[in-house]
């Protein structure tokens, strides 16, 4: 670090001198009583700092005080001497120097001496470095909350006898505090949940992005929107926020429920995993009970009322999936997960998408690609495919071309042409197994020789016309009538609670950069694809392996 700010001095014309730092030391000396302490911490400061800079000025000196010769001269008549150490220069380039360092390295740089303590008390330097860091974009004095509705701002203080109340504002006074308490005591301190990460709520999943939002740190928890509005923006939800109530310590407040924020705790289990605890549960609970919250949930979740829901298998996993998850009160565990790399290579870009999954509403997956492969992973899930399992499994080297419109209405013709990839397929992987085997079979003939014209290996991007075929089913029938191009793929299905999974043919749709369609051929259904265009921070994996196997982490959750 203090190489580093060497560097920065040098850059700015600044070098050693041990006679300035001598004579600056002698003048202390009447001055302080502890003078002798500092001259040692300046003494220990001039050899780590100015090590390299003495010793070549030492070849250049021609007196015995050794600094002399640097300004005698030509050069001492050119103008007003340089400055010969870090302390030599201007206040306010010290302070742009040390804007620059890590905040992790600013409190040993205090430990120096006395006027580097002295210039790391200016907020200029913790305000740049929660802007840089973390992305903190308010000011102190203002009391204007990025991203922060009224109702987190304010809480309506209700008596339940006469229906009535007065708001109270639930935030403290910032007007005594300062960019280095909020550096130290909240952003640093809570670094590590910043990002997105899976709660762990049994098959259903979650999405939760944990980020820095105006004065606060906030946990949202990502929702998709009704059913079946795919391309409608993701409701947020706040579960828990972190701010300094006091000057010096960071307050946790769990926000579930509809009494506003209360009292609640975070622990790191281990290194990316943490927990949530609500100290409070009580405020979770309304006045009309357990009928009361079912109905505010109903309508949150699904934008409707029970009795609007015909279908009883339908109210049968709406009714399940409340009670399995009002259970936790917010006391979750967290794990965390990375936004898939993203490679020029790649069919679309990678990323989150939401999509309709029949009687269980929408539920947001991931896609990423792995050489020739697409891959479709749940964040959110179901009692039959839980969170974490891969729901699509694309081949890229098995392009299909589709019939003309007439032939794509017809449901007997499109499963012929899959099929007919797909048995094309597995007679590839079974060739790879057994090559000896393979070398003696005769080749296999292409897809197009499968089924003329339908089959095919072009890669153009040119729109092409879709369909639906008449009799499968789907959520959103306002999908896109042209498509870029298809492709050959399973997708997994199972009974309740997991049972009996099987990857079952069906057709991957690619309509644009931000939209897909998979039809199962077996469940003869339509699931539309969107992507989700929220800014995600602090989200991307340190590396092609490390996501992978933290996609491999993910199904063992849930397996």
């Amino acid at each position: 670090m203090l190489s580093r700010m060497a560097v920065c001095a040098r850059l700015c014309g600044a070098g050693q001198s041990r006679r300035c730092r001598r004579r600056q030391r002698h003048s202390q000396a009447d001055q302080d009583s502890d003078s002798e302490m500092d001259m040692d911490d300046e003494e220990e400061e001039e050899r780590i700092v100015g090590r390299s800079v003495s010793r070549s000025s030492s070849c250049h000196n021609s007196g015995p005080s050794g600094a002399a010769g640097l300004g005698s001269g030509d050069s001492a008549s050119a103008g007003p001497p340089r400055p010969q150490s870090l302390l030599d220069l201007p206040p306010e380039l010290l302070v742009e120097i040390c804007s620059s360092l890590p905040g992790t390295a600013l409190p040993n740089l205090a430990l120096v001496c006395k006027k580097f303590r002295q210039i790391l008390n200016t907020e200029t330097i913790w305000r740049r470095r929660c802007t840089e860091e973390f992305g903190m974009s308010d000011d102190l004095r203002k009391m204007e909350i990025v991203g922060m509705s009224s109702r987190d701002l304010y809480v309506k203080r209700v008596n339940p006898q006469v229906k009535s109340g007065r708001f109270m504002k639930l935030l403290p006074d910032y007007e005594h505090m300062d960019y280095r308490d909020v550096y130290t005591h909240l952003l640093h301190p809570y670094r590590h949940i910043l990002g997105l990460w899976q709660p762990d709520i049994g098959p259903y999943g979650g999405l939760l992005n944990v980020v820095v939002d105006g004065l606060f740190i906030i946990g949202w928890m990502y929702l998709p929107p009704h059913d079946p509005r795919v391309e409608d923006p993701m409701r947020r939800r706040p579960l828990f926020r972190i701010h300094l109530w006091e000057k010096n310590k960071a307050t946790i407040e769990c926000m579930y429920g509809h009494k506003g924020p209360h009292k609640g705790d975070i622990q790191t289990v281990k290194k990316d995993e943490f927990s949530t605890k609500c100290n409070q549960t009580d405020h979770h609970r309304m006045p009309g009970g357990r009928q009361e919250e079912f109905r505010t949930w109903l309508q949150e979740e699904w934008g409707r009322t029970l009795e609007d829901i015909f279908h009883e298998h339908m109210q049968e996993l709406i009714l399940m999936k409340f009670i399995y998850t009002s259970q936790y009160d917010n006391c979750l565990t967290y794990r965390r997960i990375y936004l898939p790399p993203c490679l020029p290579s790649d069919l679309l870009k990678p990323g989150l998408f939401k999509g309709t999954y029949g009687s269980h509403g929408l539920e947001i997956i991931m896609l990423s690609f792995h050489e020739a492969k697409a891959k479709a992973t749940k964040l959110t899930g179901d009692p039959n495919v839980p969170a974490g399992q891969l729901t699509l499994e694309i081949d890229l080297n098995c392009p299909v071309r589709l019939p003309n419109l007439e032939h794509q209405r017809s449901m007997e013709e499109l499963s012929r042409l899959v099929l007919g990839v797909h048995e094309e397929a597995q007679r590839g992987l079974q060739a790879r197994d057994a090559p000896s085997e393979a070398a003696e079979a005769p080749s296999p003939q292409g897809a197009e020789d499968v089924e003329p014209g339908a089959a095919a290996c072009s890669h153009t991007s040119e729109a092409q016309p879709f369909v639906l075929p008449l009799g499968v089913m789907t959520r959103n029938e306002e999908y896109p009538r042209t498509c870029k191009k298809c492709f050959y793929g399973t997708g997994l299905i199972a009974g309740h609670g997991f049972t009996s999974p099987e990857r079952t043919p069906g057709l991957f749709v690619l309509f644009d950069d931000d939209r897909f369609g998979f039809i199962w051929l077996e469940l003869k259904s339509f699931s539309l694809y969107s992507r989700l265009t929220d800014q995600l921070s602090h989200a991307q994996a340190p590396s092609m392996e490390r996501f992978e196997a933290m996609l491999r982490n993910m199904q063992s959750w849930t397996s």
